[in-house]
């Protein structure tokens, strides 16, 4: 284990990116999304994801150099076409119109289409708090998650992420798929030698295991809590493919394409600006500040996210660790990709 600055793990991973495919605006875009997942300690969402990107984009299964067509629909509502390319590019196209027009109108949605995305929700909402707004995100993914009651994969993990500011701290942010656990954990933990509980997935004769080789190969991911999760996952295929003109998880079959390790689906953010017609109401982030603490006074030891910013700043102090394991996948990476 090695300790590597952020700076530093960043322009590895963009030199990589753009070897493989990217242009440089792109990949420095990847890169950050991907070191600040690592810097967070968001594993599943770091380092890990690099072979599904490099994978993805020497397959020519996405476009890393693809221009986001940005088109202003309506006053609350902002239509981006990723054009086959990384969805961390194509909000970062549409991110200061959206800001402009949450502002100007109290509220806009973002709805991306022809979007690969492999990256931590979180920091997609983040920045938006960082401004003052509150911001909702949800995201369809491919296919691996069983519906409750199903013996068979039909949404993906669908994840949503969320982010208030505060008055008297950072912002409030949390991250959450609808299945009881992400696929890359599950597959990490495959990695690593370790049994699951029976209420994270199924195996491919849809029964439930601990085994999570049987849940990546051919089995599938159960929902959290029962129906409940899976109400949340068919809301998010609404938001994420018939709203924005994109597929279904369960219509994005990455076996078509050799290489293809990224999903090719959509995403939808809801941003809203709290003080738009708010003359007379409490302020915003001191009645949040209040939230939390009635949480912590509850008996919470820790606000949901704090320990994002633990890592955070222990790893921007530190620098963020590196196993030999991950060292050894980015040199494979490296001479995969001719850089030398």
């Amino acid at each position: 284990m090695a300790q590597v600055k952020f700076e530093s793990l960043a322009e590895r991973l963009q030199n990589i990116l753009e070897r493989a495919g990217c242009s440089t605006r792109v990949a420095r875009l990847i890169a950050t999304n991907c070191a600040s997942a690592e810097r967070d300690g968001a594993k599943s969402h770091g380092l890990f994801r690099m072979p599904g990107y490099v994978s993805s984009l020497v397959g020519n299964w996405v476009d890393g150099r693809a221009e986001p067509i940005v088109d202003d629909v309506a006053p609350g509502f902002i239509r981006i076409d990723a054009a086959n390319g990384f969805a961390v590019s194509a909000l970062d196209a549409g991110a200061k119109l959206a800001i402009e027009k949450a502002k100007r109108n109290g509220i806009v949605v973002v709805a991306i289409r022809n979007s690969h995305h492999l990256g931590a929700l979180s920091l997609d909402v983040e920045p938006f708090a960082d401004v003052g707004l509150v911001a909702l995100a949800v995201l369809n993914s491919m296919k691996g998650v069983v519906p409750y009651g199903g013996k068979s994969a039909v949404f993906g993990t669908n994840p949503m992420a969320f982010a208030a500011p505060r008055a008297s701290a950072p912002p409030f942010v949390f991250d959450q798929a609808v299945s009881t656990m992400a696929r890359g954990d599950v597959s990490i933990a495959m990695n690593e030698g370790r049994t699951l509980t029976s209420d994270v997935g199924v195996d491919k004769h849809g029964l439930q295991t601990t085994d999570p080789a049987d849940i990546i190969d051919g089995g599938a991911l159960l929902t959290f809590g029962g129906h409940k999760g899976t109400t949340l996952a068919l809301m998010i295929e609404i938001l994420c493919a018939a709203l924005v003109g994109g597929q279904f998880s369960y219509e994005c079959v990455l076996e078509t394409m050799p290489g293809a390790a990224t999903p090719r689906t959509g995403q939808t953010l809801i941003l809203i600006d709290p003080t738009a017609g708010s003359t007379g109401l409490p302020h915003f982030q001191i009645r949040v500040d209040e939230l939390m603490q009635a949480v912590i006074d509850a008996g919470l030891q820790r606000v949901p996210g704090d320990r994002r910013l633990i890592a955070r700043a222990r790893a921007m102090e530190d620098g963020i660790d590196v196993s030999r394991e991950e060292f050894d996948m980015l040199a494979l990476l490296d001479r995969d990709t001719g850089i030398h």
